[in-house]
C-alpha cells in the first residue's frame, strides 16, 4: 500500500448482508463479490476516505453461523495487522453483529485503536441499501478519530460494541445503546461524545483466548416448569444468563424452581441475572421475587446487555477462573459494559 500520509485502515470482511446476492435459496455471501463493488464507489476516491486494504475470511459467514470460534478468528486477524494500520472496520452480518462486537470487546484487551463493527440489512448490490452509507461512514470514523475501543456503527449512530442491542428486524435504523449513552452521530457531520469514550490504555495490546465454555442462556416466562430449569443447569453447564422479569424478578413461589438453581450454583454453576426489558437495571434487593434469586447464590448483570453478559462470561470462563473470582468480575466493569453500582469500582 502506497504511503500518501493517510491514516490506514484494515477491513476485515467476515461476512453478512452487505457481501450478499441472491441465489436460489435466497441471500447469500460470494467471495470475491463485495470489494470490487466497494471500491468501485465514488466515493472512494473522496480525500476523506483512509487508505484500506480489504481481507475476506473463509468461509464468509451468515452471521446466524457465527460461534466463538469465529470472535477468536476475527480477534487474532486484527492483531496481526495491529501495528499496520491505525483503524480497523469488520464488516459482519447483523443478526449476531452485537455479540460479536462485545466479545472482541473483551478479547482485544487494553485496545489503544478504533475497531468499528459494521454491516447492513441490505446488500451493497442493490440499488437501494443501506451498506454503503454504513460501510463509509465506518472507514471515515476509523481513519479519522483515535477512538481506542470497539464500536458499532450503524444508521448515523457510533455505540460502544458492547452496550449495543439489535432492536429492529429489518430496518435500516436497527441498532440502539439501552443504557449508556450514544458515542457519537454521523449526520450532517461526524461528532464524537468524548466524553462518553474510554481512555487510551496504558499498556499494549494482548489478545486473550475464548474458547467454546459451556453456557447458556434462558428467557423465563410465565409458568415455566421447574423441570426445564433444572435440565438446562445439569452439568457440564458452567454458566447461565437468566433473563427475567423488569429489574430481575423471578417465582419465589416455586421452591423447585429456586432448589434447581440452588443446587446449580452450589456446584459452582455462575448464574448472571439480565432484564428482559431493554432500558434499566437489575436490582435482586428491590422486591422478593427478586432476593429469592440472589439468596439462590444469582448474581445481578446490573444493566448488561444479554449479549455482553454472554459473551462476557464466556470470557471468563475461558481464563481458567476460580467461580468465585468469576462471579466478582462479572459484577466489574471491564471494558465499560456496565454502569458500576453507587460507589462501586
Amino acid at each position: 500500500m502506497a504511503t500518501t500520509g493517510k491514516k490506514r485502515v484494515y477491513v476485515a470482511h467476515a461476512g453478512g448482508t452487505a457481501g450478499m446476492r441472491r441465489t436460489d435459496r435466497g441471500w447469500a455471501p460470494e467471495r470475491d463479490f463485495l470489494e470490487p463493488l466497494l471500491r468501485g464507489l465514488p466515493e472512494m476516491a473522496h480525500e476523506a476516505i483512509p487508505e484500506f486494504a480489504f481481507h475476506e475470511h473463509d468461509p464468509l459467514l451468515d452471521s446466524a453461523n457465527t460461534t466463538p470460534a469465529e470472535w477468536q478468528e476475527i480477534a487474532d486477524d486484527l492483531a496481526r495487522r495491529y501495528d499496520e494500520f491505525d483503524g480497523f472496520v469488520v464488516l459482519h452480518g447483523t443478526d449476531t453483529m452485537a455479540f460479536t462486537a462485545s466479545a472482541l470487546s473483551f478479547i482485544l484487551k487494553d485496545l489503544g485503536k478504533p475497531v468499528i463493527v459494521t454491516g447492513s440489512q441490505i446488500p451493497l448490490c442493490e440499488v437501494r441499501n443501506d451498506a454503503r452509507r454504513n460501510i463509509v461512514d465506518s472507514l471515515v470514523i476509523a481513519g479519522s478519530f483515535d477512538i481506542p475501543e470497539v464500536c458499532l456503527v450503524f444508521g448515523g449512530r457510533l455505540l460502544r460494541g458492547n452496550r449495543a442491542v439489535k432492536v429492529v428486524a429489518d430496518g435500516l435504523d436497527a441498532f440502539r445503546s439501552p443504557n449508556y449513552p450514544e458515542l457519537g452521530r454521523a449526520g450532517t457531520r461526524i461528532e464524537i461524545a468524548w466524553q462518553h469514550v474510554r481512555k487510551r490504555p496504558d499498556s499494549p495490546l494482548e489478545v486473550r483466548s475464548v474458547g467454546r465454555a459451556n453456557v447458556g442462556s434462558l428467557r423465563l416466562f410465565p409458568g415455566i416448569g421447574a423441570p426445564v430449569v433444572a435440565n438446562i443447569l445439569k452439568p457440564p453447564l458452567q454458566g447461565l444468563v437468566l433473563e427475567c422479569y423488569g429489574v430481575g424478578n423471578a417465582p419465589d413461589r416455586d421452591e423447585e424452581f429456586l432448589g434447581a438453581i440452588r443446587d446449580a450454583t452450589s456446584r459452582g454453576v455462575v448464574v448472571v441475572v439480565c432484564s428482559q426489558c431493554l432500558e434499566g437495571r437489575v436490582d435482586l434487593e428491590d422486591y422478593a421475587a427478586g432476593s429469592a434469586l440472589a439468596r439462590a447464590g444469582c448474581l445481578s448483570g446490573l444493566d448488561m446487555t444479554a449479549e455482553a453478559a454472554m459473551t462476557k462470561m464466556i470470557y471468563l470462563l475461558e481464563q481458567n477462573l476460580p467461580p468465585d473470582e468469576v462471579k466478582t468480575k462479572m459484577q466489574i466493569g471491564l471494558r465499560g459494559e456496565l454502569t458500576p453500582r453507587r460507589g462501586g469500582r
